[in-house]
């Protein structure tokens, strides 16, 4: 999985460093490999309206806390709750602790939408996951919503 999003960065000449590491599944465990000092990890939640009929990727500053009411009112959605693993794997094909707006590259429907915290924009690298929890890729926050963009789905900037 993670040489497909390698792949994409190649061919879109997009700058990127990766960090292995051991499989992490939360922030907290994120932050416990120290990494920081590459760039700002980010946070990614895998949600969805009510109705199961949009889904989005939040990417997030990870001190951040999703105010899903909020989020909903500047989406101009439907209630929003966590998607299920089932669609996770479905959709994205990523398990649980694997959530990153990489995962679109599996999205042949394009049914995700990616929602980007516009602070994200302040830092020189992001990190994300390449659709695998075991490495951490570092990337320009810029160069990440133009994979998202160059793939098709579609993109927002709000405040989170």
């Amino acid at each position: 999985m993670r040489k497909a999003v390698y792949d994409v960065l190649d061919r879109m000449k997009i700058k990127y460093e990766v960090s292995e590491h051991i499989a992490v599944f939360t922030i907290d465990e994120m932050d416990s490999l120290g990494l920081g000092g590459k760039g700002e990890v980010l946070k990614n939640l895998f949600l969805r309206d009510d109705k199961k009929s949009s889904f989005y990727v939040l990417v997030m500053c990870k001190e951040k806390r999703a105010d899903l009411k909020a989020l909903r009112m500047k989406l101009c959605s439907r209630p929003l709750t966590f998607a299920s693993e089932e669609s996770l794997s479905e959709i994205l094909k990523l398990q649980k602790g694997e959530v990153t707006p990489f995962g679109i590259i599996n999205d042949a429907a394009l049914r995700v939408k990616v929602v980007f915290d516009k602070d994200i924009f302040g830092f020189e690298r992001v990190g994300v996951h390449p659709n695998d929890n075991t490495a951490t890729v570092w990337i320009s926050p810029n160069d990440l919503k133009k994979v998202v963009e160059n793939h098709g789905n579609e993109t927002e900037v709000i405040e989170v």
